[in-house]
């Protein structure tokens, strides 16, 4: 979720309810260790105790291929504060894959074994490391010695994606292969891919008998998600959240990019959200629709309705 599920996304989806933990966008490391400022631009949350404002735990997310500079990384990263380490094996992205970065590694089990247990040996035992994988890169043959490679190395937990890198982000995502990989391995296995409702997670259940999942871009599209399957867990039933209920939130975004993102750029942050409300939400496309040439961020204030707090005096 690169460039999307930043720390003013992160910050109101968890206020919405109902997720336990996230993680970062990924932090590229290459060859060297990177400064403090390089962690705090992605995970500003390490600056108040790796939480968003709604107490949610926020594990810092890298990615990359040598792993001794993980490890070092990861390392340093546990310093700064941070509750968890997520490796990235699953980004199909072609630049992240061309680096030697994200599912093209899921080609070498035998490197991933080697990251995850320099990366181990690196981080305080207390940490966790984590990993989240796809299937593979072509075919989902190799998952299950990937899955072993990571766990051996000393992966706590597991994130499946669903899908090859190769098949991207085209449904269906093959839920029944997480089965197979909870199956090969000793530690808790998260469904990841194609969960976009409360009945998606019903079934995802059903066919992976997976209890944990991982929500990208379902809860972006639906940011009442996570609080629906919660309450669901629970026996409850919750009503879907109303755009208009949905307002107040869409709203305290926009104010967060306004101040933390440079005027050229917050436009294009609220745009791609609303890209994907689009699909849940038929105001969205109107307003998305309205919005979608507009760059004056005044403007768009007031389409939203936003008060600034610029008064303006009266001449008598």
């Amino acid at each position: 979720m690169e460039g999307l599920v930043d720390e003013i996304l992160r910050d109101v989806l968890t206020r919405m309810g109902g997720v336990d933990w996230c993680v970062t966008e990924f932090i590229r490391v290459s060859d060297r260790l990177l400064p403090q400022s390089s962690f705090r631009k992605l995970a500003p949350e390490l600056r108040s105790g790796a939480v968003t404002r709604a107490g949610t735990p926020v594990r810092v997310q890298l990615l990359g291929s040598d792993p001794v500079c993980l490890a070092d990384n990861a390392a340093y990263a546990s310093s700064l504060g941070a509750p968890a380490i997520d490796l990235n094996f699953g980004c199909p992205a072609k630049t992240v894959n061309k680096s030697r970065g994200g599912a093209i590694l899921l080609k070498e089990p035998e490197l991933l074994h080697a990251i995850l247990c320099e990366v181990r040996r690196a981080v305080p035992a207390h940490i966790p490391v984590t990993a989240k994988m796809r299937l593979g890169f072509d075919s989902p043959d190799s998952a299950i010695d990937c899955a072993r490679a990571l766990v051996d190395g000393g992966a706590e937990q597991l994130v499946v994606h669903a899908r090859t890198k190769v098949e991207g982000y085209k449904p269906p995502a093959h839920w029944e292969w997480i089965a197979r990989v909870q199956e090969a391995v000793s530690v808790p296995v998260y469904a990841n891919g194609d969960i976009w409702s409360l009945a998606d997670w019903r079934r995802c259940r059903e066919v992976s008998g997976a209890e944990n999942i991982m929500l990208g871009r379902g809860l972006v599209s639906r940011p009442d998600l996570a609080r629906q399957i919660a309450a669901a867990k629970q026996g409850l039933s919750i009503p879907d959240m109303s755009w208009a209920g949905f307002q107040p939130t869409l709203v305290d975004f926009w104010q967060q990019a306004r101040g933390k993102i440079a005027p050229r750029y917050a436009p294009g942050r609220l745009k791609q959200w609303l890209a994907l409300l689009t699909r849940n939400y038929p105001e969205a496309v109107v307003l998305f629709s309205a919005l979608r040439r507009e760059n004056d961020c005044a403007r768009i204030d007031a389409m939203l309705g936003v008060d600034t707090g610029i008064q303006t005096a009266a001449l008598g």
